[in-house]
């Protein structure tokens, strides 16, 4: 995909394919975002060089550079959404009040960077130099694109990673909103949708990455299938665009045994 985004920055020379090229990537960087949420939970590579260059590509595409989501998300959200006066993701208003989508949305886009240095400055101060310094050195990147080609990379770069930004928040919208609880397994939505699962890398089983946060993605249909009956059959969403065009209009209230069923299915497809 970044390859993709590089040949049309390098190629292009109408105003029009540029912007289209934008519009048609909306959805697909959203994906990504979910590997590179995967990314800071679990690293891809062993060794910090790749990851700090994968991790640079996936700036680019999400808008999100290293190690921003782990602190923001990983040292942060994952350690106190059961506390919404304390969560990075927070969906209350400081009256208690529920944010609606796009003001949550817009929020957490714009406070993503400074909440991420905040908890790196008071909590975890190891991955504070990393955060700051590939910023720069996206920054560094981004403006020579722009020194290069303003236009394309406008287009193909700049405005796709703050879209990007906005529309991860607001997916992440309709992970917790509402459920106010200290326990794990009324604490998330799930969407067992396959073809959702298979896009986000199994995003879609919540209440399995949240009760274990370090497990790899691949792993966590089998930790829903054993946590299915302790989850509430009302705590399970259909998927977004594009996949819910596809999915049934009525709500997926699902029984216990057809959760089990459904997850013993994903695992058996490796999905």
């Amino acid at each position: 995909m970044f390859a993709l985004d590089l040949t049309v920055y390098f190629t292009a020379q109408s105003w029009w394919l540029p912007i289209l090229w934008f519009g048609v990537m909306i959805i697909p960087k959203g994906w990504i975002s979910a590997w590179n949420h995967h990314h800071q939970h679990l690293p891809m590579f062993c060794h910090a060089v790749p990851n700090r260059l994968l991790e640079i590509v996936f700036g680019f595409q999400t808008g999100v550079t290293s190690h921003t989501w782990f602190l923001h998300h990983v040292v942060g959200h994952h350690l106190n959404y059961l506390d919404q006066g304390k969560d990075e993701s927070t969906w209350k208003r400081p009256d208690g009040t529920i944010m609606g989508e796009a003001e949550y949305s817009l929020k957490t886009a714009l406070t993503a960077y400074p909440r991420a240095y905040r908890v790196g400055r008071e909590r975890y101060q190891k991955a504070l130099p990393i955060f700051l310094s590939m910023i720069a050195v996206q920054v560094a990147l981004l403006g020579v694109l722009f020194w290069h080609n303003a236009y394309n990379a406008l287009f193909v770069f700049l405005l796709p990673m703050c879209v990007s930004i906005y529309v991860t928040s607001w997916a992440t919208y309709f992970h917790h909103v509402g459920l106010e609880t200290k326990k794990h397994p009324e604490a998330s939505y799930n969407i067992l949708h396959a073809g959702y699962n298979l896009m986000t890398g199994n995003l879609g089983y919540h209440t399995a990455h949240h009760t274990k946060q370090g497990l790899h993605w691949s792993k966590l249909p089998q930790l829903h299938a054993q946590m299915a009956r302790n989850i509430p059959a009302n705590l399970y969403r259909q998927p977004g665009i594009p996949f819910v065009w596809g999915a049934s209009e009525e709500k997926l209230e699902l029984s216990i045994e057809e959760i089990e069923a459904l997850a013993t299915q994903r695992t058996a497809a490796g999905t």
